[in-house]
């Protein structure tokens, strides 16, 4: 049962390290966007949207080595634990 849970909680440590620097970057471009529909007072869904996804787009291309080399460490990981299981008398 501690391969499971060990596994489990790896998962959640490679899901926040994967998705927290997407979340975190789009959390600050959409607060600066806000705070500039705040002063300027433009109302444009565009205005929120095509800055996120740019913003988005940018660091998916930047992050993509260091998100395969956390899918690899981790896929690793799993299957060394699965050779482990089977190979216990």
């Amino acid at each position: 049962m501690g391969g499971v849970a060990e596994a489990s909680r790896e998962a959640l440590w490679v899901s926040l390290q994967i998705g927290g620097p997407i979340l975190v970057l789009l959390l600050v471009i959409g607060l600066v966007v806000a705070v500039f529909q705040a002063l300027t007072q433009v109302n444009e869904a565009s205005l929120s949207f095509l800055p996120k996804l740019g913003g988005l787009a940018i660091a998916l291309i930047l992050l993509t080595p260091f998100f395969s080399a956390v899918l690899r460490g981790y896929a690793q990981t799993l299957f060394d634990m699965i050779i482990q299981v089977g190979s216990r008398p």
